[in-house]
């Protein structure tokens, strides 16, 4: 039976870990060992930072439109339970590119949501 040599594959492994650490500070891009160490702590970065990016993103959104409506002369909070009452089916992430984008359009569906917030005061009092 033939010996079997693992230079090759060995190599390979090494090379692959190598190419993914490239641009990585230091003897971690150049380092198997210590390119392996950054590349799995990377990873572990990107997994995690995959779900918090949804976090942040959603913040955001909710900053644009606070911002927005307040100059309109309402609460985010008040206006998402008016935006419910009116029916009206948007996102918070349509909602901000609508706010950022297009002003006008938002002070169009913000009026909308004071209408009903207007249309529901007498009635709770």
């Amino acid at each position: 039976m033939a010996r079997v040599k693992r230079g090759v594959t060995t190599h390979a492994r090494h090379k692959k870990v190598i190419d993914a650490s490239k641009g990585f500070f230091g003897r971690s891009s150049t380092n198997y060992r210590i390119a392996l160490e950054r590349l799995e702590k990377s990873l572990q970065y990107a997994y995690r930072d995959r779900r918090v990016k949804k976090r942040e993103f959603r913040a955001l959104w909710i900053q644009r439109i606070n911002a927005a409506t307040r100059a309109e002369g309402l609460t985010y909070s008040r206006f998402m339970a008016g935006l419910k009452q009116t029916g009206i089916e948007m996102d918070r992430k349509v909602l901000a590119a609508i706010a950022f984008d297009d002003p006008a359009s938002f002070t169009e569906i913000v009026n909308a949501v004071k209408a009903v917030i207007e249309a529901e005061a007498p009635a709770a009092e």
